[in-house]
């Protein structure tokens, strides 16, 4: 279950995503991580850990 921390976290970043009209592709609670992962746009991936704290993906692309 998330956290209270992960769950605020998200709902601002969802918001952001949304008043920027990005297309949210993939929302996905994983549990043995304890971390939140979400797909949008053609190649932005964020991580929303159990503190709260979030970040973007590292663009492994050259």
């Amino acid at each position: 279950m998330p956290t209270l921390e992960q769950m605020s976290a998200c709902m601002r970043v969802c918001q952001t995503l949304s008043n920027f009209y990005v297309d949210i592709h993939l929302f996905r609670y994983d549990a043995k991580r304890e971390e939140i992962y979400i797909l949008a746009g053609d190649t932005l991936g964020i991580t929303i850990f159990p503190s709260g704290d979030w970040e973007f993906d590292e663009d492994e692309q050259t």
